[in-house]
């Protein structure tokens, strides 16, 4: 902790005489963020632009202004301190937006079209928009409220009108600059700024203070005041409703949140209310007792099974009715439902649905007056009267129609057929309908014409309020949501289609094939029950379970047909968008000729045209061009090879891309040289394209050229141009050829002169296309291998200049002598020059002392030496470079994403500049030395680990080891242990990870700025620089320079010239939120170490953390705190420093902390990255394109969020990660494609997305942070986003990659944290008002797309609970025997078939493997789906069903939903059996032995058991999922069947069990984890209570259906059998509380009592069976056969005792309930125990289960049987 530092400004106290202000900082310590704005005659990069100075300018119009009093003014001051002084912000504050205003305006100026022609000052133009922008919320809110803006401005364009814009601009900032956890409640700062504005405005226009008779001065003012008396009295309210909500376990409806807090501003009574100055007094505060206090406002979250179906009831009404009427069409038993309707009958029977309508309805108005009742107040009493009202209505029309359809009926049956009064009566309910339908019909005609629907709702008149009272409440958001027509279409065309083929589906294959088995189920004759049967008299009871199961089908299927509907228009969309067409290196070689054209046309930008007229034509050049380059037509490449500034400038990107990979070392030294294209140089003549484009094809020209000897030039040439690389390897290897000739032969000598006029003779044949008329092309072969002799030879170390002499004096009599037609004298040879002239020279000595060999220091020179030797003589296609897949898989995205549709590149500085922010708590930022080096218990190491998985790139790493100096491969741990922590650290999900990643964008924007600006010489002439440069970099073998890698200079930005670091800190800012880092420096931890060297490693990082400074003993305050690394003073400095209203954390962490950070953020647009992502040099260079998206229209709005495709890196590590990767790939692609076009109901899913930042900064930013209910806070932010009219698009020609987890139980838990958080969305108002606002088929979208998955995955769970305990009944009851024997079996085929239907989940996977065949072709996608299901795929899906039903169903009914920390590590750690049973026992393993035991119980008692095949085919899918569920956590735990752990697992499981302490924590002892398991119950309201007792009564069915079937019974079937059946359970629970009591009492002291007693119960127990089984029919089998029974009672007397804790912990009983509790866990342990032991006994199991689970890495390298043995070969 530190002492504050900061002098502040002003008065000290609120309305006191004002104190003269310390003395202002002096300049020199003033440390900047991004612009010296405070000294704009510094040496920056930044002030070279002259819209920096144009803003700052504009900021310093203060002369004429009234100054504030008691101030010395100075001449340095501005507008911001101007305004800082007047209302009390902080110093910093106002520096801080000072930079944030002067740089935004800036930018806006340089983006101007056409340019400003004074650039020198500011455009009112680009003030105006900016203003209308971020105030348009506050203006937005003012109409709402009916009150008027504060923002005057005359029409008159002068100095003063654009000094007052720029003064309510900075008032607006400054405002939300200092609110801190305020900037969540957006109407709340509203509220504020409308009356400091109106203040503001008092002062501008010199208003007189009526009370002091003075200027008016602002009633708030001095030192912090806006932080005292503005933000701390609203901080401290949402800070005691945060902490009475007891961390969130209280009920939501008992407190308020954010969302409470901020609809408060909504209505008009905070004006009255809060008044200004603010009146703490005010029942809004809570300095008010509760009591008092003003309560929830505009929405109360009750926790209610219910809100599914309040918040979607137009969804469920629809399917109900839809059930109804198709039910009494199909009863008729018609071939065609329209049969059954020409019977007028059925026509009146189908009109019962309206009566049904109203019952729904009024459900629903029950259901919102029982929730929300707690709103009405004394200020809301009309919320209480609609309420009523709504309820009343419903009821009438449910009694007005039962009434006239009975008044139907009854004159129909007194006339005994259809009269004339029976139809009349028929057309009085028709009219009642119509009537009753009218709001229906209205909204039908509103939703054709969306325009009219957004313009009634955006209106704030009081006319359209009265007439819209009776359908919602009036709320600021949620207005004027609909879509363009042409969406509406779209969506709308896509849902009938899903609706037509899903009701069509249930109607002939779920509800009309169960009528007959109804009927006979109705019409089987006396039953003969087995049992006491309640309801004897009818089958009905039978009949509504037979039809339970179909009816929960019926209502979650439609998640099917969705499924499989969005999977063929996001394949169609996909196809459209052209994704997946280069797949491979291959596809690639096949467009690389036009790949060069097209980056150029995506990523270079093009001369703006002036006059924006031409724009239409523009667009449709550009199409043209865009099918040009994507279909090849018309020879681009040529146009590319003339202009070879253009083919340059593709070539340092293109290489930039290369060197970026072989940085990451996914790539080696060599596969850099094949990849990269080198600049021209030797005089080559084309197009250098890379080596692995060229290989084979010279080879292939040669025997070209050789078949055709005898053929015209012109026809060898055409056959050897169809081929462009092989034309360009001709020319190339001629061109490089002659160059190296005539460079080893030595200049001025005779040899060098022959050498010339060789070429020059061989040139002038070509020349007249007569060279095979006069050459033999047969002798082409034995030059070329002489060729790659000579350059063999020069690639050597040592030359051997003998040798070098032989192979030219063979090239020249093969070239000279061999090769012509014709034969020369060689005095004919002499005189061509083509002969030594001096005929005494021995010709043997030819080229001996000519040679010149280039000295070995010319690393150019030999890098194109070895460019040669690979087109001469490479055989194979090179297929396989790069060896690794990942970069294969990012060039071919790359190149395939510049084909595909994005908007041009403006330049670099006319681009939207950008901030990227990452929140960080206290995660791995590099790893350590210790954490790479400890083994685990089988001595396998996290580094050799990574070692196998990342063969190839262990290998590249080392080798740019060796390069870089180190000698030897053990010097690592020595020499490069920094790096060798740093490449670990970038193949886990590490802080440092994501750094790299994001700082490509730095790093791509100087270098695109640099091409932006570079002329045609500069890039000709560094061309060559980087050429030689790069060679010398890749061939260095000396010690590494002292600076790190990651500051190293290469590749392009050795040209640049200076001003590109002013353009990419004009754009980029990247921020990253280290909430801790404050308290890690002050402990001195490493992390903080590690953050600093980050740093210090990325100029242009800043890191934003808490500071809490500690005044005295009890007070503490706390800043936010922004530092950066300087250079030059060589340590961390401070910029900002702000003082916040108190803690940060007072609802969701992460959140908080992107909020706390936010205001430190610049651009117009934010990147939210999440510290488990990673970005790409390539990918980076297309962010300039991606913001132009936010100008583009998407129907009819533009865009606010864009959404970004990720790429999940974390596949490969295991089987699980590669199941997780490929789940979340279609998700993050597919899913989001079809959710952003055609249904417009894409939200925030995740991290990669790009914020409008403008739009949402005054709308509450990019997270919502309220206690619990927030939990999945990203998502909000798309809630947010839609419900205040904003667009989400998708775009996928970008990707970021991120990590997902990759171990079973880091899975688990983070599907258990979205389970949760879905459930607790289920309550929010957001899903509430979405459900409610949006129209009906967006709300489909919606429903089916977030909360409706997991409410689906729940009915899925469900409804194979009831159709077990279906047929258990069925079974047991005696009716299905009578069924059999009845003589209408069909009853029971049917009822089979329900369980086909529930594996229709099947096609849930479809997405993925859709997804897949697009990206990767339809073979490899079938490919991967079997290997998929062979590594148990199917285990892990089925088990992920299971984690979502059981959190979502907790959540909903009883909350408890918390955030769940998964650790991002590796897994190759054994997970024990004790921490397994830990985390599945409740989710899982109970649920799978419940299930596995009906199955039993049916197994035994049902007379279809013994048709096998039936059995099976009805059950196997139940056993599956028992089986997924009780041996999944151990088929994917590394050596989860080796015996010895099992054995070692066995102990420690048992040891937990018995283990009792004080204050240990739940992994120590079971009785700690057993009472948190029941956390949920003890914050559950009475419903939720009710519920779970309700559903564990099921558990009592067993023994009532059992103890009849018993033999002891004699067949007695009377209650009286099932009543002394308990007599046996209360002696059972007798026995072993005596029992327990004796081993109390005696077993430590008395041993010999407590044997005795032990002997005594045998020998009564003994005693008891032997009366049993002489004088009742008892048998032995009859004890296994109750256990059965017995067992889960005890288990359901149990779960409801821990219900009823509250009343039993206080008395005797609970003891006996926790004893017995941990006999039940201990049982579930050993039942979950045997198969996993009976598996790890069997040989060779351990061995599959290995290769199932990490069979991806073992093909890549990874050595799993040495990794399980715990040997290491290195």
């Amino acid at each position: 902790m530190r002492q504050r530092q900061y002098p502040t400004r002003g008065r000290a106290e609120f309305h006191a005489p004002p104190q003269p202000p310390p003395p202002p900082t002096p300049m020199h310590e003033v440390y900047y963020n991004i612009i010296p704005i405070h000294d704009l005659l510094t040496d920056h990069p930044s002030l070279r632009y002259p819209e920096v100075r144009a803003a700052a300018a504009a900021l310093r119009h203060v002369s004429d202004l009234r100054k504030p009093p008691f101030i010395p003014w100075e001449p340095r001051y501005d507008l911001m301190d101007w305004l800082g002084y007047f209302f009390g912000f902080q110093n910093d504050n106002v520096r801080n937006q000072r930079e944030h205003i002067v740089l935004h305006l800036a930018n806006a100026q340089m983006r101007l079209n056409p340019p400003s022609s004074s650039p020198g000052t500011l455009d009112q133009n680009v003030l105006r928009r900016f203003r209308r922008k971020l105030l348009h919320n506050y203006t937005s809110w003012c109409s709402f409220l009916g009150r008027r803006s504060q923002i005057i401005l005359s029409s008159r364009r002068d100095e003063t009108t654009l000094r007052r814009e720029l003064l309510y601009v900075s008032l607006f900032l400054l405002i939300w600059g200092e609110s801190a956890n305020l900037r969540f409640v957006p109407e709340c700062i509203c509220y504020i700024y409308h009356h400091m504005a109106m203040e503001l405005n008092y002062v501008l226009d010199e208003k007189i203070d009526e009370d002091t008779g003075r200027p008016f001065v602002p009633l708030i003012s001095g030192d912090r005041a806006f932080l005292k008396y503005v933000v701390m009295p609203i901080y401290q309210t949402i800070k005691v409703e945060a902490e009475s909500s007891r961390n969130g376990t209280a009920p939501h409806s008992a407190w308020r949140n954010y969302d409470d807090i901020n609809e408060y501003f909504w209505g008009r009574r905070c004006f009255r209310g809060l008044k200004w100055p603010i009146d703490i007094g005010s029942n809004f505060f809570a300095t008010v007792g509760k009591k008092k206090r003003v309560g929830k406002t505009g929405f109360v979250e009750q926790r209610l099974f219910w809100n599914v179906f309040r918040s979607f009831d137009r969804l469920f009404i629809m399917l109900i009715l839809f059930l109804q009427a198709a039910v009494i069409v199909a009863w008729v038993g018609t071939d065609f439902p329209w049969h059954a309707l020409d019977v007028r009958d059925i026509q009146i029977q189908l009109l019962s649905v309206f009566i049904t309508w109203g019952w729904l309805r009024f459900l629903q108005s029950l259901l919102d007056a029982g929730t929300q009742y707690s709103l009405v107040t004394r200020e809301t009493m009309w919320l209480c009267v609609r309420m009523v009202l709504k309820s009343l209505v419903a009821l009438t029309w449910t009694v007005v129609f039962g009434v006239l359809y009975g008044r139907i009926w009854s004159q129909k049956n007194a006339d005994q057929r259809w009269s004339d009064e029976a139809n009349r009566r028929i057309v009085t309910f028709l009219e009642a309908v119509l009537v009753f339908v009218i709001p229906e019909l209205l909204a039908i005609v509103l939703f054709i014409l969306p325009w009219i629907r957004n313009l009634i709702e955006e209106l704030d008149w009081p006319a359209v309020y009265i007439l819209t009272w009776w359908f919602h409440t009036r709320i600021f958001v949620g207005r004027g949501l609909r879509e363009g027509l042409l969406d509406n279409i779209k969506y709308t065309l896509f849902w009938i289609v899903v609706l037509v083929s899903k009701f069509s589906f249930s109607y002939f294959l779920q509800i009309k094939p169960l009528v007959q088995p109804t009927k006979a189920l109705l019409n089987v004759p006396r039953v003969e029950y087995h049992w006491h049967e309640f309801f004897g008299g009818t089958n009905r009871l039978s009949v509504v379970f037979l039809w339970i199961p179909v009816v929960l089908i019926y209502l979650m299927d439609l998640q099917i047909w969705y499924s499989i509907f969005s999977s063929a228009v996001g394949a169609t969309i996909g196809l459209f968008s052209h994704l997946g067409e280069i797949r491979n290196i291959e596809q690639l070689r096949l467009r690389f000729q036009f790949f060069a054209s097209a980056l150029q046309f995506n990523l270079m930008p093009e001369e703006q045209l002036l006059s924006p007229k031409a724009t239409l034509v523009r667009k449709l050049r550009d199409a043209i061009r865009r099918l040009k380059l994507r279909y090849g037509l018309g020879q681009v490449y040529k146009k590319v090879e003339s202009s070879q500034v253009e083919t340059t400038r593709f070539a340092m990107i293109w290489n930039e891309i290369i060197s970026s990979f072989r940085e990451e070392d996914i790539i080696s030294d060599r596969e850099l040289e094949l990849l990269e294209l080198p600049p021209n140089c030797w005089n080559i003549r084309v197009i250098r394209w890379p080596c692995i484009l060229l290989c084979n094809e010279l080879l292939l020209a040669l025997s070209q050229a050789t078949e055709l000897e005898h053929a015209p030039d012109q026809w060898l040439w055409l056959k050897i141009c169809k081929n462009e690389y092989r034309r360009c390897a001709v020319i190339e290897a001629y061109d490089s050829i002659k160059y190296l000739l005539l460079t080893v032969v030595k200049v001025g000598t005779e040899e060098n002169n022959i050498v010339s006029k060789f070429f020059i003779e061989i040139e002038n044949y070509m020349h007249i296309e007569k060279l095979a008329e006069e050459y033999k092309m047969t002798i082409l072969p034995r030059i070329h291998a002489q060729l790659i002799s000579l350059v063999e030879l020069l690639m050597k170390p040592e030359k051997d200049r003998s040798k070098a002499v032989d192979i030219l004096q063979a090239l020249y009599e093969h070239s000279v002598r061999e090769f012509p037609r014709k034969k020369r004298s060689a005095a004919m040879l002499r005189q061509e020059g083509l002969a030594p002239r001096s005929s005494t020279s021995d010709e043997g000595l030819l080229f001996e002392n000519a040679l010149y060999f280039p000295d070995a220091e010319d690393v150019f020179f030999y890098r194109q030496i070895r460019r040669l030797h690979t087109i001469l003589s490479s055989k194979d296609s090179m297929r396989s470079i790069p060896v690794n897949m990942e970069a294969r898989r990012r060039i071919a995205f790359f190149s395939n994403s510049l084909f595909m549709n994005m908007p041009r590149a403006p330049y670099v500085e006319k681009m939207l500049a950008f901030s990227v922010l990452t929140p960080y708590y206290d995660e791995d930022v590099v790893y350590g030395k210790e954490m790479l080096r400890s083994e685990n218990e089988d001595g396998i190491s996290t580094l050799f680990y990574l070692q196998k998985i990342y063969a190839d790139e262990w290998k590249n790493f080392l080798e740019r080891m060796h390069r870089e100096g180190m000698e030897n491969d053990d010097d690592i741990w020595s020499e490069k242990v920094r790096d060798l922590r740093l490449w670990a650290s970038y193949r886990g999900q590490t802080l440092s990870r994501t750094v790299r990643g994001m700082m490509y964008y730095y790093r791509a924007l100087k270098m695109l700025s640099f091409l932006d600006s570079a002329s045609e010489m500069d890039i000709r002439m560094g061309s060559h620089e980087l050429a030689s440069h790069g060679s010398h970099s890749l061939n260095r073998t000396g010690p590494p320079s002292s600076t790190r890698l990651l500051r190293t200079k290469s590749g392009v930005s050795l040209l640049f010239k200076g001003h590109e670091y002013g353009s990419a800190l004009m754009k980029f800012t990247y921020v990253i939120t280290c909430q801790l880092y404050g308290q890690q420096k002050a402990k001195k931890d490493n992390r903080a170490e590690e953050i600093l060297n980050l740093l210090k490693n990325n100029d242009f990082l800043r890191v934003a953390y808490v500071d809490e400074v500690r005044l005295g003993w009890d007070t503490v305050e706390y800043y936010s705190v922004l530092v950066k690394y300087d250079q030059q003073l060589q340590r961390e400095v401070e910029i900002y420093r702000i003082m916040l209203p108190g803690p940060l954390k007072i609802g969701e962490g992460k959140p908080e902390n992107q909020n706390h950070a936010i205001i430190f953020t610049r651009g117009d647009a934010l990147q939210t990255i999440d510290m488990n992502q990673d970005h790409y040099f390539e990918e980076a260079l297309k962010m300039r394109n991606l913001l132009e998206e936010f100008n583009n229209y998407y129907g009819i709005r533009k865009p606010t969020i864009l959404g970004v495709r990720e790429n999940i890196f974390s596949g490969s590590v295991s089987s699980l990660a590669w199941f997780m990767s490929a789940q979340e790939t279609s998700f993050v692609t597919l899913g989001q494609r079809v959710l952003a076009n055609p249904l417009k109901v894409r939200m925030h899913y995740g991290h990669p997305d790009v914020f409008d930042r403008f739009w949402f900064l005054p709308r509450g930013g990019i997270s919502k942070a309220s206690k619990v209910i927030n939990i999945s806070e990203d998502i909000f932010a798309g809630f947010n986003c839609t419900l205040r009219g904003g667009n989400v698009t998708h775009h996928e020609y970008l990707q970021v990659a991120k990590g997902r987890d990759v171990g079973l139980n880091q899975i688990a838990m983070f599907e258990a944290k979205v389970a949760s958080g879905n459930g607790e969305q289920i309550l929010s108002r957001d899903v509430y008002r979405l459900g409610h606002r949006l129209d009906f088929f967006r709300m489909l979208s919606f429903f089916y797309t977030t909360v409706g998955f997991y409410f689906d995955s729940l009915i899925v769970v469900l409804t194979v609970y009831t159709f077990l305990w279906c047929r258990l009944y069925l079974a047991l009851s005696g009716i299905e025997k009578a069924a059999l024997k009845s003589s209408d079996n069909e009853a029971l085929g049917t009822i089979l078939n329900q369980q086909f239907i529930i594996q229709l989940g099947l096609f849930t996977a479809l997405p993925m493997i859709v997804e897949n065949s697009l990206e990767h072709g339809f073979l490899p996608a079938v490919w991967d789906f079997l290997t998929m299901q062979l590594q148990l795929a199917s285990f892990f899906y089925t088990f992920s069903l299971g984690t979502h039903a059981h959190f979502f169903g907790r959540t909903i009914l009883h909350g408890g939903a918390k955030y769940r920390a998964t650790g991002r590590g590796f897994v190759v750690q054994h997970k024990s059996f004790a921490e397994n049973y830990r985390q599945y026992a409740r989710s899982h393993f109970v649920k799978a032995i419940e299930l596995g035991i009906i199955l039993i119980v049916y197994a035994f008692h049902s007379p279809m058991a013994k048709y096998t095949f039936v059995y099976i085919a009805m059950s196997i899918t139940s056993w599956f999922l028992v089986v997924s569920w009780i041996m999944s956590p151990f088929v994917f735990n590394p050596s989860g069947f080796d015996w010895l752990k099992t054995v070692y697992d066995f102990e420690d499981f048992i040891n937990w069990i018995w283990y009792t302490g004080v204050f240990t924590k739940a992994d120590e002892s079971w009785e700690t984890w057993w009472y948190e398991e029941q956390d949920h119950l003890r914050t559950t309201g009475l419903w939720g209570k009710l519920l779970e007792i309700i559903l564990d009564l099921r558990f009592f069915f067993f023994q009532y259906g059992i103890v009849y079937q018993l033999r002891i019974t004699g067949n007695h079937t009377g209650i009286a059998v099932y009543l002394l059946s308990w007599i046996y359970l209360i002696v059972a629970i007798g026995i072993y509380v005596i029992l327990a009591y004796a081993q109390d009492k005696y077993a430590a002291k008395d041993h010999i009592y407590y044997r005795l007693v032990q002997l005594l119960v045998i020998v009564l127990i003994v005693l008891v069976v032997v009366i049993l089984l002489k004088f009742t029919k008892f048998q032995f089998l009859d004890l296994l056969t109750s256990l059965l029974a017995f067992i889960p009672t005890g288990w359901g007397l149990l779960l409801i005792a821990q219900v009823l804790r509250s009343f039993l912990q206080s008395t005797v009983v609970w003891d006996t309930v926790v004893s017995l509790s941990r006999m039940y866990d201990l049982l579930f342990g050993v039942i979950v125990m045997v198969p996993v032991a009976l598996l790890s006994w069997l040989p060779g199991f351990q061995s599959m289960q290995t290769r199932i689970l990490f069979n991806e890495a073992f093909s890549r390298g990874l050595q799993i049987s040495r990794i399980i043995a715990g040997k290491k070969s290195n």
